[in-house]
């Protein structure tokens, strides 16, 4: 009894020495199949870790994950004890859409004497040999995929879109135990498919982070833009209320003189007086209109009348407006125009701004010298160049010149007028007309600003956006004559009604219509007028948009709706001066427009225009 039981123990043992070898062979695979996917892992890891703190291109972090997945398959394979034999890795991608796909990522067996391998297709007396730029129809994937033991396995993110397939090609496997070639397969195969899962998660992340990292720049170029225009605004606002209180100071001060009790100057010095309250208070309108024009342009609100005109004419008018400040700085003015340039399409008043914008810039900046502008034409263009012999500008400087607000610091430190915003409505003026604006400039040895316009416009702008723009140019205060030179004095019996509620606009226009002979009646608000329409028979009725008790138009369309005044010219009066507002207002019914501060002698000719007897109805 106790031989046959030691006996049978012995025989036991015998009995199970193969399934142990066969556990121990499992466990040796098991811990090489999750020792190189760790490593594989890892090193994905570090890709997308670099990826995280470099902020490569997309397609370049990209590639270095794909290679590193082929480089870590063939290592771990090539470096195990379970003679998996020998096998290339590659990756093949295609575009969405198309039916091939090209191998891309491929990498090679270490032993040096290995031969090319070869993708088969059991299904198919088919060979596809693995190497860079092969193409593989993506049906033969598919079929590669399908096998029963996969040579293929599909790249393929969170919503199934496939990027790519991870492929293999192997020799055959050589052994004289099948279940052993069938699990070295199992485990290759089983090896790959997490590969793939792994380099499919790793390509997923790293499209996250780049989107990320897409983002965060994105608010971070807005952040910086936000505090450039934060900056902007503020040195904006600093200099525009230099601006406004400089000319205000002169306003208010001189003005002061004139009242203060027993202060009685001559008259040549009243008159003195006077100029410097009537120069102060264009400067304001001046830096109101620049304000203006920058918003219409940056809105494309802008609108341009195309005339033909006399360039010679337009530049000595501008040099006739720039001499006086020239002179007061001892500068000599330089005119150059070529014979052969004679006219030019472009919106007058526009161009006689950016000229004006142009050369009141190289006076500021030239001390001693001269300042000069050059016209002549190139090919399809016409070069206006405004050149002086001032301080130039640094090239530093010369990167924001037409950014708007933007102010040299000498210049803002020597206490030079500017708001900054002059070279940046010449700039887009330029743009509207097809222009464009350039500078040459070295500190110490003078600047050149060149205007190029366009000989010609396309036919057909112009018409009622021209008529429009003409009209918003004299809203604008845009009428240069200054001169108030009286008309002819008309009958004094025609009778106008001024329906204004405020005092001092409304003493300006009676003092000077009075002065030309017209009859004024003044009322303050909508009832007072009605009240006055039962007594009086006006020609023409001066209408102030807003009013205490209503809305301006919304008398006018009234006056419109009543058989008895519908036929009375209506003219409004308003601080309204953006796009828009002249429709608005023609559309309710009125005759004409003019905007505030009012241009006494633009009045005096809207009012001599309609100041004809109305036509009676029958």
């Amino acid at each position: 009894m106790q031989q046959y039981s030691s006996l049978s123990d012995h025989n036991s043992q015998i009995d199970t020495t193969p399934k142990l070898l066969t556990t121990i062979q499992q466990l040796r695979a098991k811990l090489w199949l999750e020792s190189s996917l760790n490593q594989l892992q890892s090193r994905l890891n570090d890709c997308l870790l670099s990826a995280c703190n470099t902020v490569p291109q997309a397609g370049t972090a990209e590639a270095e994950i794909l290679q590193t997945v082929v480089n870590e398959i063939n290592s771990a394979f090539h470096s195990s004890n379970l003679a998996l034999t020998d096998c290339a890795v590659g990756i093949a991608l295609f575009q969405p859409q198309e039916t091939v796909a090209t191998v891309c990522y491929v990498s090679c067996s270490l032993s040096p004497n290995s031969q090319p391998l070869f993708l088969e297709l059991l299904t198919a007396e088919k060979k596809l040999l693995l190497r860079l730029q092969e193409v593989i129809e993506l049906k033969d994937l598919q079929q590669l995929e399908n096998q029963q033991i996969p040579s293929a396995w599909r790249l393929a993110d969170d919503s199934g879109n496939v990027m790519g397939w991870l492929i293999m090609a192997a020799t055959p496997l050589n052994s004289d135990r099948e279940s052993l070639i069938k699990s070295q397969a199992q485990l290759r195969s089983q090896f790959m498919e997490r590969s793939a899962k792994h380099c499919t998660t790793a390509l997923v992340q790293l499209r996250q982070i780049l989107s990320w990292q897409q983002r965060y720049q994105q608010l971070s170029n807005s952040n910086q833009e936000l505090e450039r225009t934060n900056q902007l605004k503020n040195q904006f606002l600093a200099n525009t209320s230099h601006e406004i209180r400089t000319p205000l100071s002169s306003i208010i001060g001189f003005t002061h003189l004139l009242l203060a009790p027993g202060y009685e100057p001559a008259k040549e010095r009243q008159q003195e007086y006077l100029n410097i309250i009537q120069s102060s208070g264009k400067h304001l309108l001046a830096l109101i209109n620049d304000i203006l024009d920058l918003s219409k342009i940056e809105a494309n609100q802008l609108e341009v009348q195309w005339e033909t005109i006399d360039v010679p004419v337009l530049c000595s008018n501008v040099f006739a407006l720039v001499k006086e400040k020239a002179a007061n700085k001892g500068l000599k003015l330089c005119l150059e125009l070529e014979p052969n340039i004679t006219t030019l399409v472009a919106d007058p008043l526009r161009l006689k701004q950016m000229l004006l914008n142009l050369i009141f810039n190289a006076l500021k900046f030239t001390s001693k010298g001269s300042v000069g502008l050059q016209v002549a034409p190139k090919g399809l263009f016409v070069h206006f160049t405004v050149w002086d012999t001032g301080s130039g500008i640094s090239q530093e400087d010369q990167a924001q010149l037409f950014e708007p607000y933007f102010q040299i610091a000498k210049a803002v430190a020597g206490g030079a007028e500017g708001t900054g915003l002059g070279l940046a409505v010449t700039r887009k003026l330029a743009e509207i007309h097809g222009g464009s604006v350039k500078v040459e400039s070295e500190v110490n040895c003078g600047s050149r600003f060149t205007l190029l316009l366009p000989l010609k416009q396309e036919v057909g702008v112009g018409g009622a956006e021209g008529a429009e723009g003409a009209g918003e140019a004299e809203e604008a205060g845009e009428v240069k004559d200054s001169s108030y030179a009286l008309p002819l004095t008309p009958s004094s019996s025609v009778e106008i009604l001024l329906v204004e509620n405020d005092l001092p606009n409304a003493d300006l226009m009676q003092i000077y219509l009075r002065k030309l002979g017209y009859q004024v009646t003044w009322v303050k608000n909508a009832g007072e007028m009605w009240e006055a329409l039962t007594q009086l028979d006006p020609v023409v009725i001066l209408m102030d948009v807003h009013l205490a008790d209503g809305n301006g138009l919304n008398l006018v369309q009234q006056l419109r709706e009543n058989r008895q005044y519908r036929t009375i010219p209506v003219i409004v009066q308003t601080a309204m001066a953006m796009k828009g507002d002249r429709e608005t207002c023609l559309a309710a019914g009125v005759n004409d427009y003019i905007s505030k501060p009012i241009d006494l002698p633009l009045l005096a000719s809207l009012i001599a225009k309609y100041s004809k007897p109305p036509t009676k109805e029958e």
